[in-house]
């Protein structure tokens, strides 16, 4: 399928948080031009802010989210999950571990606004034999989360893209006993769209990306 621009009044703005080589997949995988997005780093201690003041027009979502201002896709991706650790790590060097092995070590809570709902997928309470994770960690950032584990035994249960974004003093690890993250994109429900933004939403709600 030929890729598509987006020419009505600039480009449009795609919140992301982690990897950008997974957002600009996405929109060539709806049949567009990546050239016409302006992709934003999103701040994960209140996520969904900069969607709601208007400051973006869109935005990339992963787990399943719940928000009743907010339109989602169908999935267009999937995330695998993964634990990011210090390059010392005794797990770093594995070609991969159980959720069960990851309770052992203190992993991360939940951070700022961040909805509880979410993150219970992302770091998830128990394991599935009824382990308890201890969320004891809690960082703003990507950036204060490697520093803290490159530093430490703490383990963050994420996922693979980043490792796109991790230093040499992290290794990430996939998980072989959690499903992967479903990948959407949000938008504001109530307001009427732009055409460019319109253009691109009902590409993805289609899920012409889907895969």
């Amino acid at each position: 399928m030929p890729s598509r621009t987006i020419a009505d009044h600039g480009p449009i703005r795609f919140g992301y948080h982690g990897s950008s080589t997974l957002v600009r997949s996405l929109i060539r995988d709806a049949g567009f031009d990546d050239t016409g997005f302006l992709l934003r780093e999103y701040d994960v201690i209140d996520p969904f802010r900069a969607l709601r003041a208007g400051e973006l027009d869109v935005m990339s979502v992963k787990f399943r989210v719940d928000e009743p201002d907010l339109a989602v896709s169908p999935v267009l991706a999937h995330d695998a999950r993964a634990a990011v650790v210090a390059a010392g790590h005794p797990l770093a060097g594995r070609e991969s571990v159980s959720i069960e092995e990851l309770a052992d070590y203190e992993a991360f809570d939940r951070p700022g606004r961040m909805p509880a709902y979410v993150w219970d997928e992302v770091v998830p309470p128990r394991t599935p034999s009824g382990r308890p994770i201890r969320r004891s960690h809690q960082v703003s950032t990507i950036a204060e989360m490697m520093r803290l584990v490159a530093g430490s035994t703490a383990v963050h249960i994420s996922l693979a893209s980043l490792a796109e974004v991790a230093p040499p003093q992290v290794a990430v690890v996939p998980i072989h006993d959690l499903p992967s993250a479903p990948v959407a994109v949000a938008w504001r429900r109530a307001e009427p769209l732009p055409e460019r933004v319109r253009a691109f939403v009902e590409g993805v709600r289609r899920g012409d990306g889907e895969r």
